[in-house]
């Protein structure tokens, strides 16, 4: 890959920021392939040598994907000054990586919600010409009908004008409380929450399930994260 500035690779690691990365090296604590390295503007190809900060081996990323399991209660936002965002879950040092959220969770609804600094993919995936499905579980007050099945096929129009595109509806059981998986290509604001309450069938519970091929790590407690693997990160690329 290209040649990047040394305190650009050092701050992908999101454990210091570039003048950090700077002091470091004034202070003689980086190295490449063993060498002291006192300058944080040579360049390297950080896949093709070895780079240790304060004698510990660097582990780089070109771009940083983390897949968290949204809790209830927390902004799918960067800095909100009326809440906790999704953000304050992570480590601090992530906090130098310029993360923000692929898309939003309502407050309330939990389950998948990928991070990244990558911002061309992220911005794919979200293009509803993509075509990139995503699936939430839904809980409903009411019973859900084979015609609320057809009308979500068929593409809503909902009273304050907006005409969605054609969603999937899978049924899961039904009743006075009903369940269904709830399929999009598109995530105007509430618009699971609105499709449902247009048919009568209020939410009381939302969890995003799935993005795509790539699936909520049922592994994952509320609340937690974990890096994507490169294989999730090739599977994510090869949607768009």
């Amino acid at each position: 890959m290209a040649k990047e500035r040394l305190d650009k690779i050092i701050a992908s690691t999101g454990k210091w920021s570039r003048r950090e990365a700077k002091e470091l090296a004034r202070h003689g604590l980086v190295a490449v392939n063993g060498a002291v390295i006192r300058s944080v503007e040579e360049k390297f190809d950080p896949e093709s040598v070895g780079i240790t900060v304060r004698g510990e081996a660097l582990c780089y990323r070109r771009y940083t994907w983390i897949m968290l399991n949204k809790p209830a209660g927390y902004l799918s936002a960067r800095s909100d000054g009326q809440g906790e965002t999704v953000l304050d879950l992570l480590p601090r040092e992530l906090g130098k990586q310029e993360l923000f959220p692929v898309g939003r969770l309502d407050k309330d609804t939990e389950g998948l919600l990928l991070l990244t600094n990558e911002g061309s993919l992220a911005h794919a995936l979200l293009s509803p010409k993509r075509h990139v499905d995503k699936v939430y579980y839904a809980r409903t007050a009411g019973r859900l009908t084979e015609e609320d099945r057809q009308a979500f096929a068929d593409g809503l129009s909902l009273g304050d004008g907006l005409r969605c595109l054609p969603a999937g509806l899978e049924i899961l059981s039904s009743g006075e409380e009903s369940e269904a998986h709830v399929i999009l290509r598109e995530g105007k604001f509430h618009q699971v929450k609105r499709m449902l309450a247009s048919r009568g069938k209020p939410v009381v519970y939302l969890e995003r399930v799935q993005m795509g091929n790539l699936p909520l790590d049922r592994g994952l407690s509320r609340g937690s994260f974990r890096f994507l693997t490169e294989e999730e990160i090739a599977g994510l690329r090869a949607l768009v």
